[in-house]
């Protein structure tokens, strides 16, 4: 996985974006048809901790960060080469309040009730642990906390089943086995007592709270 990763670090952003035809045609979606109301969940007041794991190469969240001056925004990544893309467009004092670290999600490097957010948009479906991912996310989010992002769903849409089996998964960039929209409803209420899902074609995107 690091080393499919650190292939198409510089590729990334148009790769991973519904930007191209094929792109379009794989996924049968726009970006900002589940990005901008990811990103909204954020507050630009936020003055809490808040971990973004994978943090990629900040290709979403670049801009929102720049506007949660007030945060602690801690970007972890598996992949140095992402990350080094990350560290590029969080340069300069517009993002003081932004780290970048690299880190192994099944083994966070930090205490427990650490994050008032965990984030993790388009992760879940290239952990090789999903259960210690999990795990992990919980144990440093605070009681109180959110816990909120998104991930390739199975089953939703057959073209994109597809392309994953045959392209996504032997280039190393998505691990299985994958999640159905069930099985991930599932994971996140065994850990969270508040849960909102929904669907845009096969990206499940979710909310999740300790009250």
């Amino acid at each position: 996985m690091k080393k499919g990763y650190a292939q198409i670090a510089d590729r990334y952003d148009s790769v991973f974006t519904v930007q191209k035809w094929w792109n379009k045609l794989v996924w049968g979606f726009q970006d900002t048809e589940y990005t901008g109301k990811l990103l909204s969940l954020l507050p630009n007041d936020f003055s809490g901790k808040l971990l973004d794991i994978p943090a990629g190469t900040a290709l979403f969240t670049k801009d929102k960060y720049s506007c949660m001056s007030n945060a602690n925004i801690t970007c972890m990544d598996y992949s140095e080469a992402m990350l080094e893309k990350a560290r590029r467009k969080f340069s300069g004092d517009t993002f003081r309040h932004v780290a970048c670290m690299q880190g192994d999600v099944g083994h966070l490097p930090f205490a427990d009730g650490v994050f008032d957010i965990v984030f993790s948009m388009n992760g879940f479906h290239a952990f090789p642990d999903r259960e210690a991912a999990f795990g992990e996310t919980r144990r440093v989010l605070k009681n109180g906390g959110m816990f909120a992002g998104c991930c390739y769903v199975k089953g939703e849409r057959k073209l994109t089943d597809c392309f994953v089996k045959y392209f996504y998964t032997p280039m190393g960039w998505f691990v299985p086995p994958f999640q159905n929209r069930e099985e991930l409803l599932s994971s996140l209420q065994k850990r969270y007592t508040s849960v909102y899902l929904w669907n845009v074609g096969a990206v499940a995107c979710f909310h999740a709270y300790i009250v």
